[in-house]
């Protein structure tokens, strides 16, 4: 396959996926791993969606600042820094099999509970600040190790009390720190390389129109209609990654 046609698929399903999370509370990772993988295989994910995700994210938070919660980002700045250099280090160190599994079933428990919890006596916990501190931590580790989480962290963020332009700035700026730090980690440990860093600004460049077109869109949506997307989204991206981890299952 020519570069001319890697370029054009990365940068046509980065501009897709970027505007579609923006409705949905973020996820683009999880349409563009499967490309990145089949395209330039699957050590590449983590650098290159690390890349393509710091100018995205980055970009998102400069067009939602002012709906920012920096009380919450303060919260989740330790965990981010400490769970994104151990998760890139152990990215170059051990093998990730089954991870994607375990957070695909996460994530479908999440959606259960959000549609039964009213229905069937379920145990629920009050999402408070420090929370995010051991939460940011193990999402930062577990996307240093395969590029991304999903929406995992949505259900908490909802949970919390943010909604539509909240969540997704809030979001917006913790993984623009967790990106950049995973960043910093793998160049010292020599992961990275100008070819996998420009495949990365081709995905972080698409990502620019989308997310000013997504914005519009979002401004659009009522916060109800919001929040059934983003329980939709949670529950298909646990549903997608249990079928990529299916050969987990059949050995």
């Amino acid at each position: 396959m020519s570069s001319a046609v890697v370029l054009f698929w990365l940068a046509s399903v980065s501009f897709t996926a970027w505007f579609a999370s923006m409705l949905v509370g973020g996820g683009s990772p999880l349409i563009l791993i499967p490309l990145v993988t089949f395209l330039l295989g699957a050590q590449s994910v983590a650098p290159v969606l690390t890349i393509g995700s710091v100018l995205g994210n980055l970009q998102r938070g400069v067009l939602l600042r002012q709906h920012i919660d920096w009380s919450l980002t303060l919260w989740q700045v330790p965990g981010v820094v400490v769970g994104a250099v151990l998760g890139a280090y152990a990215f170059t160190r051990v093998q990730t099999e089954g991870l994607q599994a375990f957070i695909a079933i996460a994530l479908l428990y999440m959606v259960l509970h959000s549609l039964l919890r009213d229905r069937i006596a379920l145990p629920t916990v009050t999402v408070k600040a420090w929370h995010f501190l051991p939460l940011s931590f193990i999402n930062a580790v577990a996307s240093g190790l395969i590029g991304s989480t999903g929406p995992i962290l949505n259900p908490a963020y909802l949970s919390y009390g943010l909604e539509k332009e909240q969540m997704v700035a809030t979001r917006a700026a913790s993984l623009s720190l967790t990106h950049l730090v995973k960043i910093l980690t793998y160049a010292a440990l020599g992961v990275l390389s100008p070819t996998l860093v420009g495949y990365g600004l081709v995905i972080g460049g698409a990502a620019l129109p989308a997310n000013w077109l997504g914005r519009k869109a979002l401004e659009k949506m009522s916060a109800e209609q919001f929040q059934k997307a983003v329980i939709g989204f949670v529950g298909l991206s646990g549903v997608w990654m249990l079928w990529q981890q299916r050969a987990v299952f059949m050995h």
